[in-house]
């Protein structure tokens, strides 16, 4: 092969075939490359994107990090249906098969350790947000009605309603947030007292994630694959009907919250 070596994850040998016409970053279809026992699936990048200098610039743009991430995190998600991957950082790229083969021998021990443990388990991602917009939808808004109805009574009447309405309204979404966010201590107890291991992640801006409400909870579950329906139905259960909170379970996942250090901030190699 010629130009780059793109590395995705790092596993233990797998019998599952993955489909034919998977293709991964930059259009390329992953291949798996045998070393000491390991897998590193692997694709090839041209150099004009991929090299040090060219793709450090891409990672600044917004556009081109986003679709790379979602081809990177395309052939993640055909692994996990076949095998335990255990993900690399976005963007780790080698000069050739033999950069990726010294790597997979400096990193040994530790690849070893770190797939042993994730050896047939999942990530579920569990977010709580808290929307007192919805829960004050049921009702009208008074205080306008006392604007324009006010009048009758006099400037100071319908002003006094205004303020009223108003701190109404702060104290109901002060309300929502509270309960947003014992129900949320009360739901990660009980969650983590059912997974193997579980990481509590900084609250989601709004602005990036796009997601209505405030995040309260952010968090990830190390989960047993044979015990994943089981982790949904809990999660179904404690769900709470209060109105303005809202629970968002998404997975199975790889488990990138548990690898440590090998899926954090992309890596560009020489």
């Amino acid at each position: 092969m010629t130009g780059l070596r793109y590395v995705y994850a790092i596993c233990r040998p797998f019998r599952s075939a993955l489909q034919r016409q998977l293709t991964g970053v930059a259009g390329s279809p992953p291949k798996q490359l045998t070393h000491h026992g390991l897998i590193a699936v692997v694709s090839t990048v041209p150099e004009t994107d991929f090299a040090e200098e060219p793709l450090r610039a891409h990672l600044e743009d917004m556009e081109w990090l986003t679709t790379t991430a979602r081809a990177h995190q395309q052939v993640i998600d055909a692994l996990t249906v076949v095998t335990t991957p255990l993900p690399l950082r976005l963007a780790t790229v080698f000069r050739d098969d033999s950069g990726v083969r010294t790597m997979i021998e400096a990193r040994e021990d530790d690849f070893r350790r770190v797939l042993d443990r994730l050896e047939g388990r999942v990530e579920w991602g569990v977010k709580v947000y808290a929307e007192p917009e919805s829960a004050q939808a049921a009702g009208p808004e008074e205080g306008a009605e006392g604007a324009e109805g006010g009048r009758t009574g006099g400037a100071a009447v319908s002003g006094r309603d205004y303020l009223r309405q108003r701190r109404m309204r702060t104290r109901a979404r002060e309300d929502v947030w509270q309960k947003a966010t014992a129900f949320s201590g009360r739901l990660h107890e009980t969650l983590s007292a059912f997974a193997e291991d579980s990481r509590l992640h900084a609250p989601q801006s709004a602005a990036l994630s796009g997601a209505s409400g405030q995040n309260i909870l952010n968090a990830a579950y190390l989960v047993p694959r044979a015990e994943s329906e089981e982790f949904v139905e809990l999660v179904d259960r404690e769900k709470d009907d209060a109105p303005g909170i809202r629970v968002e379970l998404t997975g199975p996942w790889a488990a990138y919250s548990f690898t440590g250090e090998f899926a954090e901030e992309p890596e560009v190699e020489p």
